[in-house]
């Protein structure tokens, strides 16, 4: 019986935690519009979060591009398709690489950021000074955040997947000898604006939402002390990414099921 009350207590307490972070989730919601109201905010955060987070996306895209090339093109020539080289490149990287790739890197970056941020505001008193003050610290602090996020994640995957794309064009082109007008033309004969880069875009900006929201929710939500910011940051790096990663099997079920 002890184990059953602990597992009962266990299960109890993590749909209590739900429960709270859902709650959590519709007061930013609500928010939103506050924001709206104050695009100068939104502004800074976009630049606080996208363009410092724009080095590391960019380096990985490259990266990500050379050596996706490199793998592909192994794996092509040997049922003579290497002409597809572009195609499969394109496609890996908008449809999944991009998003998901931008995704976990953005909360390894942006995401421990922001939960520091909030965590040691929430440590340092200011947001309960805001509450004294009669001034919501979700709509003067965290909203902002919020679409600050939601805006640059779809931004950094569409440069991380067109760097990426250029990367396996300098080694498709440059090393391996693919001829350029193909490695371009079967992209643009082959890639649905609409249904590989749009749904790309839409993931993304999926993501944005759960990695922004879990690195707020657990800066704000934080013990103050030095050891419950630093928790809390760890805890914003490993469920954002398992977030990602289960969102993204139910967005690509969702979006790419049907042909």
């Amino acid at each position: 019986m002890n184990w059953v009350a602990l597992i009962g207590a266990r299960t109890l307490a993590i749909l209590q935690g739900w429960g709270h972070g859902a709650l959590f989730f519709l007061d930013l919601v609500r928010a939103l519009p506050q924001a709206m109201r104050r695009p100068g905010l939104v502004v800074v955060q976009i630049h606080a979060i996208g363009n410092r987070s724009l080095v590391i996306i960019l380096a990985s895209g490259l990266a990500v591009g050379f050596v996706l090339a490199l793998q592909m093109y192994y794996a092509l020539v040997t049922y003579g398709a290497a002409e597809s080289l572009g195609l499969v490149v394109n496609l890996s990287l908008v449809r999944e690489l991009g998003p998901v790739v931008t995704a976990l890197l953005f909360a390894g970056r942006a995401g421990t950021s922001l939960t520091a941020e909030i965590g040691l505001m929430k440590a340092g008193e200011q947001l309960a000074a805001m509450e004294l003050m009669a001034i919501d610290p979700r709509a003067r602090v965290l909203a902002p955040r919020l679409l600050g996020g939601v805006i640059s994640m779809p931004l950094l995957a569409i440069l991380f997947s067109a760097v990426g794309i250029l990367g396996a064009w300098v080694v498709a082109v440059g090393l391996i000898g693919i001829d350029a007008g193909n490695f371009w033309s079967i992209q643009q004969s082959k890639v649905d604006i609409w249904r590989d880069v749009g749904n790309g875009v839409v993931k993304s900006a999926v993501f944005g939402v759960i990695c922004t929201f879990v690195a707020l929710y657990q800066g704000y939500e934080t013990e103050a002390t030095p050891e419950g910011v630093a928790y809390a940051t760890t805890r914003t790096v490993v469920m954002a990414s398992l977030a990602v990663l289960g969102m993204d099997f139910i967005l690509t079920a969702l979006m790419f099921s049907t042909p």
